[in-house]
């Protein structure tokens, strides 16, 4: 067994670490025989030299197999998820985990918080009172089968490993990591005992990932990883130039979620991305042979009321309100304050600065600046104006949902400086599918 400033050395010279060596690295961080100072030397000769495919499925595995693996023996459908790199108004889980639970499919979703300006789909779930994203495994055992679908937070139990190492990687400047960050979805989103696996890989003014470099990178490490740990993958880079759907902050996002299963309203943008995620879900999973079927069978769920059913299920039995549905006002938290933002002038709308409209959720008081922050589920943006469209100077183009006049201020001003009108240059919704 090498000692661990061995296997630094190996990498911050350039080599390439073998099986052994990582499970040796994983298992330092699960048992503290790596110091916090040793993994972040190693976690910085990994972001500065890269990892194979190889090297990164190895530390993939070792992560994912650092805590329980979920297995799923006797269902009669495929086990199948998706993974967001993350947006702004990204409310996608909580629309398409029932609607493939409807068409015969099992998704066992660990979801996570928001990070930075991007909203995290647990925070948008505790919107709902009474929702407990924190679940036993045996809960979640016992509810997947029954209902076709469960969204919840990282359980303890899962790749623990990822939690100590990505603590380390925030704190020295090492997550962007093409291989760190691949390792970290994928040891989560593998711990789930899948069979099959989309990733939505965002690109654009308001991801992770501005290029479409750097987005096709991770995509393609994404797959290549996941496939050679034995599930199949697929990557679809697609766009985020603009919030997605209508509305950004909690609350709001569940009731556009809500309005969309039960046909209130669907915005066409936030629809075709649904469907296409869904039909490749259920195209990997085996479940449907042709992506028609698929489709059709994901717009069924939504016409027959079965998906909306679902959802209605899965939040009554982790702990929150059995009519939901039918009376979402009477739950979902309401901002004091909601303003509009006008136009100031007349022309096509586009947006330049979709992180900076996220980071005015997270200043309103929708995301956090330090995890220990309590977030107001109320606050944020709705009624917002697709890019593209032909606004008159005057015309609102968003509200504004704020705890106090003076936030709403505030968020009014970051809005306007996310936009121009002028300019607009149409961005295809999907840029490419790899995998």
């Amino acid at each position: 067994m090498a000692i661990p400033q061995e296997i630094i050395k190996r990498k911050r010279n350039g080599g390439v670490l073998n099986e052994a060596e990582i499970r040796q690295f994983v298992q330092g961080l699960t048992d503290d025989s790596f110091s916090d100072s040793q993994a972040a030397a190693l976690a910085m000769a990994i972001y500065l030299n890269g990892m194979t495919v190889p090297e990164t499925v190895a530390l993939t595995l070792a992560m994912r197999d650092s805590g329980t693996v979920l297995q799923w023996p006797g269902l009669n459908g495929p086990v199948v998820d998706k993974h967001s790199t993350g947006g702004v108004g990204d409310k996608v889980t909580l629309m398409l985990a029932p609607m493939v639970a409807a068409c015969g499919a099992f998704m066992p979703s660990i979801a996570g918080r928001g990070l930075g300006h991007t909203g995290g789909t647990v925070d948008k779930l505790e919107a709902i009172p009474g929702y407990s994203c924190t679940q036993p495994l045996t809960k979640i055992r016992q509810l997947l089968p029954e209902l076709g679908c469960v969204i919840v937070g990282q359980s303890s139990e899962l790749a623990p490993a990822d939690r100590r190492l990505y603590g380390i990687r925030d704190v020295t400047a090492t997550v962007e990591s093409i291989p760190l960050i691949t390792a970290s979805i994928l040891s989560k989103k593998l711990s789930e005992g899948l069979d099959a696996l989309v990733m939505d890989v965002k690109v654009g003014n308001g991801a992770i990932m501005a290029t479409a470099e750097d987005a096709s990178a991770l995509a393609h490490s994404i797959v290549n990883t996941a496939t050679g740990a034995g599930v199949a993958t697929r990557a679809l880079i697609t766009d985020m130039n603009q919030i997605l759907g209508t509305t950004a902050g909690n609350a709001l996002e569940v009731l556009e979620a809500l309005d969309y299963l039960t046909g209130k309203y669907r915005e066409p943008r936030l629809h075709q991305l649904t469907l296409e995620l869904g039909a490749n879900m259920l195209l990997l999973g085996k479940r449907y042979q042709d992506k028609a079927a698929a489709i059709a069978a994901l717009e069924y769920s939504l016409s027959s009321g079965k998906a909306a059913e679902i959802f209605a299920k899965m939040v009554s039995a982790l702990g929150g309100p059995a009519d939901l549905m039918e009376r979402p006002d009477n739950y979902l938290a309401q901002a004091p304050v909601v303003v509009p933002v006008l136009a100031p002038q007349t022309g096509k709308l586009v947006y330049t600065d979709t992180v900076g409209l996220g980071m005015a959720v997270v200043r309103l008081g929708g995301g956090r600046s330090h995890p220990a922050q309590q977030i107001d589920p109320a606050v944020g943006f709705s009624n917002i104006v697709a890019a593209g469209t032909e606004v008159s100077a005057g015309e609102p183009i968003a509200m504004v949902h704020a705890a106090t006049s003076e936030a709403a201020a505030v968020a009014q001003a970051e809005y306007l400086a996310a936009c121009r009108f002028e300019g607009f240059q149409p961005t295809p919704l999907i840029h490419q599918v790899i995998g």
